[in-house]
Order: C-alpha cells, then structure tokens, then sequence
C-alpha cells in the first residue's frame, strides 16, 4: 500500500505522467491497488502461526486471524466506493469541447477524482495499521492518518461553502478527540512506563494494591475510549455527524460512515476485550468498595460503553423521525447502529463477540449498498449537463453537483427507476431490522445475547427503538412508492432518465455499479438461503478470540 501511494503521487506529480491518466483511470488503479492488498491479506491465511498471532516491527503491530479477516474487508469496501463514481463520458465531453474549454471549472471534476482516489489510499492504509495496532503509539499515528485523510476528503469539493464547512467541522472536533486519546496515552506511559500493549496488560494483572498505577491506568484508558467513541459519533458525543454527513458529497459521505467506524470499533474490541482478560484473572483482592470502583476496569469500561449504547439507541432513533433530509437521516440511523454495536462490545461474551463480528459486516454491506444506490440515483435525476456546470460555478446550498439532499427528491422514483427503487426498499428493510434480510439476523444475534447475558433493559429499549426508527425507514419508502411525479412538468427530465445510459449523457452508469448493486442486494435478500459462509466464519473467529 506504501508504495503504491508513493507511485500514484509520482504520477500526479509529473506532467508528462499525469497527462496520459484520465481521471477514470486513476480511480480504476487505486481500485486495483486496493484488490491486490486484499489478495495478500488473504494469502496470510494460510500462514500458520498465524493463528496465534505474530508480532511485527518489533511488536508494534500484530497480526492475527481476527486481524487479516478485517484487512480484507476494509480494502474490499474501499474499493468498491472507488468505483462507486460513475465515469465520466468521454464522447459526450468529445461532443462538447468547445463549452468545457469556455469555462475551466469543469476541469475540478477530475481533480476532484484523482485527489479522491489518493486520499482514499492513504486513509485506508490508516485505517489498515489501526486495526493491527499493539502500541499506544502506532494506534495514535495510525488513527491520525486515517484521520487527516477523512478530513480531507470531507471538503474536497472546494466549489461548495457546505463541504468546507463540514471540513473544517470534522478537522476541530477531530482534533479535540485526538488530543484526548494521546493525553490518555500520555497518562498511561506516565504511571507505567510502557507503551506495548500486551506488556501493559501484563504488568496490570500482576500488580497488587498498587492504587497509583492501576488508578493512572484507568483514567488513561477512560480518556481514550473517550476519544474513540468521539470519532464514531457515539452518542452523546455525536452532533458533530449529522451535519459532517448531509454537508459532505454523498460518495465522501459513503466512505466516512464505513471505513473509519470499522478501524475504531475494531481498536475498541480489541481494549475491551484484553479488560475482560484483567478482570477475569482477578486481580483486585480488596474488598474495600471503594477500591473496587477505582481500580476496576471492567466495570467502569462495560458501563461506559453500556450508557454510550443506550443513548445512541435513544438519540438516533428519535431524533432521526423528524430529519428531512437524507443523509442526515442516515446520519441519525448509523448513530443507532452504533449503539447496536457497542451494546455487544459491551456485554464482551462469547455469543456478543461472535454478533459483534456479524453486525459490524452486516453494517457494511448494507450501508455500503445503500449510498451506493442513492449516489446513482443523484446521477441520473441530476444528470443534465447544464445542471452539472451551474452546480460548480454557482456555491448555493444544495452542496455538490448531483447530491440527492432531500427525501422528497425520490419523490415516484419507482416509476422511472423501478430497480434501483427496489434495492434501496431491500436495504431500508434490512436496515429496519424486517426478516428475512440480513439487518433481521444481525439484530437478533445482538439481542439473543443481551438476554443470555441478564441485560434485559438493554434489550428491550433496543427492541423498542427497532421498531419506531422503520417508520423513518418507511418514510422514505413511501415517498419512492406512493407518490408520483407530475409528467407534464417534467416530461424532458424524464426522458433523461429513460436514456441516461446513451451517448448523450455526460455520466455513464457502468456495468460495474450495477454488477456492485446487484451482487450487494441479492447478499441482503437471500443471505438466509446460505447463511453457512458467513455464520461459520464469525463463529470460528469469536471461539478463538473467546477460548485466547
């Protein structure tokens, strides 16, 4: 991945490199580059000490099976946001010269793709050295990485007041998360003078009525989860989102509600679940109710994860009734799955480990699937070239060229659109948590095991706030269904949209997006056909990392 990012900025870098490249070609190599990383990722399977982990860089990442299985995930996800952008036509810019030469703005649509494409390479490359962290120092460096390429990318579209808005947004109260993550790891190097984490752990669960240490510990540790549920927009530390998320570009939004989520909760699983170790070796022998408070970490982190749940459950859910704009709306709905999530983080059994696993890819490829949709269907509502070129010389606040912005732009949708209609309602269900769709199982896994665990206010909060939020859901899928367009006022755009796929249209919509959506949808709808692959996988993963 190194290199290869070092090869693209070479390219980009020189002229006569640079000129040859079309901005389609770019995102195609990266998407590539992406590929092959995954390939080696999936070679190291068959490493086979690798099943008990093996320490690189003299300890400072790890690798292990649990680690490998994400690494492929993420780069498969990356790269299929990458191709998510509908290429541009080149016959049709052909047919058009002479108005793109009389005004140069038009050229920033393919800045706008080569600087996404290297952007997405570096942040992935972060988020990739996150999940393998074992220090405190390579899991600060790795989430600034990650960071700094997300925050890029949140106002690359220079042109929209909106974009650098939410750019400047994220980049503040990023930073502020960043700066309490490295003081709690400052405070832990403080009491203890290491920074690998597995000798930190060790020295932990040795040390005896040592209220200094232990007390340094945890308020280090308490500091970077913290931190971390900052940067996944947990609740209550989640204003930040929905406005980062609606002001965005909708394939900007797409990355920032997958990518960098899947790294941090991966980091959090990975601290939880080493607390859970500590505890389970018993390592506070006073009784004294006040030292168990203090220096009782798996206390005080399954309670915070547990109050952070709740609320997000809570907060997500109902302020997400009254949005009417979409990816605000989405925003609120992944800040509900968020608290899904942490719920089975929480919990910390063999059963949550193995639903945590489950939810965390069932949330990728339905969201995944979901803007990927949504994004094609701002192409072609909005795929007039005349609109394109307004969009970028004029800054109003409809944000990017051809973001769909508000629910009511769906508005009888299925009626000109009758398959994308159909697969954004499959992922809505699945979503909403309707069986027999993937979201069903997800959810069910994570409740099923709240219970077996005693949490049962947990569960029925979760319950409950499952069923209010598929009225949003709903919302959106009445508005596709129910209500039609007036084709008196909107004839020309809808013979637009009938051929949107010939020459004169200035977007193409590959085979490769429909390939995307189609292979995403049918593994939604017909998951419980062969749930085997999957099941088998996160099962496997949650027995080794349970019994380690």
């Amino acid at each position: 991945m190194f290199i290869s990012i070092m090869i693209l900025i070479v390219a980009i870098a020189l002229p006569s490199i640079n000129r040859n490249i079309s901005p389609n070609l770019y995102l195609r190599i990266s998407s590539l580059l992406l590929l092959y990383t995954g390939a080696l990722a999936f070679n190291a399977f068959y490493i086979q000490s690798i099943g008990s982990g093996i320490g690189i860089y003299s300890g400072w990442f790890q690798i292990t099976l649990f680690t490998q299985l994400f690494d492929i995930v993420i780069v498969l996800t990356g790269s299929v946001i990458l191709i998510a952008w509908p290429l541009i036509n080149h016959k049709f810019i052909n047919n058009n010269l002479e108005l793109i030469e009389a005004d140069k703005n038009i050229l920033s649509i393919n800045n706008y793709r080569i600087k996404y494409s290297i952007i997405v390479l570096i942040s992935t490359l972060g988020s990739l050295l996150l999940v393998s962290s074992s220090n405190l120092i390579t899991l600060y460096l790795s989430l600034e990485l990650q960071s700094f390429g997300v925050y890029i990318l949140a106002s690359l579209y220079r042109h929209s007041e909106l974009a650098i808005s939410a750019g400047l947004k994220y980049f503040l109260l990023g930073s502020l998360a960043s700066c309490i993550i490295l003081l709690g790891c400052g405070l832990i190097y403080t009491f203890t003078g290491l920074t690998n984490l597995e000798s930190i752990y060790s020295m932990i669960s040795v040390i005896d009525n040592n209220n200094n240490i232990l007390l340094g510990f945890s308020l280090g540790l308490i500091l970077i989860f913290i931190g971390l549920l900052f940067k996944i927009a947990a609740a209550p530390l989640h204003n930040w989102a929905p406005d980062v998320y609606a002001d965005s570009a909708t394939i900007i939004t797409t990355w920032l509600t997958i990518i960098p989520k899947i790294s941090i909760l991966l980091i959090l699983f990975e601290i939880q679940t080493h607390i859970n170790l500590i505890e389970n070796i018993n390592i506070i022998l006073e009784l004294n109710p006040l030292n168990y408070i203090i220096n009782n970490n798996y206390l005080w982190s399954k309670n915070l994860l547990l109050i952070s749940s709740l609320l997000s459950l809570l907060i997500g859910t109902i302020l997400g009734l009254a949005q009417s704009k979409l990816k605000r709306l989405l925003a609120y709905s992944t800040i509900s799955h968020v608290g899904f999530i942490l719920l089975a983080l929480a919990i910390n059994s063999e059963q949550s480990i193995e639903a945590l696993i489950f939810y965390i890819i069932q949330y990728t490829i339905t969201n995944l699937n979901t803007f990927l949709i949504i994004i094609l269907f701002g192409y072609i509502i909005k795929n007039s070239f005349r609109d394109l070129i307004q969009s970028i010389m004029v800054e109003d606040e409809t944000g990017t060229e051809n973001d769909i912005n508000y629910i009511s732009e769906l508005k009888g949708q299925f009626f000109l659109n009758p398959v994308l209609s159909i697969s954004l309602t499959i992922c809505l269900f699945s979503m909403a948590g309707i069986p027999p769709l993937i979201g069903f199982f997800s959810k069910q896994f994570v409740l099923y095991s709240a219970i077996q665990n005693g949490y049962y206010f947990m569960s029925i909060i979760a319950i409950i706030v499952s069923i209010i939020s598929a009225s949003y859901y709903l919302k959106i899928i009445k508005i596709i269904f129910t209500e039609e367009v007036n084709t008196s006022e909107y004839s020309d755009k809808e013979n637009k949209i009938i051929n949107n796929l010939n020459s004169n249209s200035e977007i193409e919509i590959s085979s490769t997006n429909s390939f995307i959506i189609s292979t995403l949808t049918l593994s939604i709808l017909f998951f419980v056909l062969k749930p085997s692959i999957l099941l088998n996988s996160t099962t496997i993963l949650s027995l080794s990392l349970f019994n380690f």
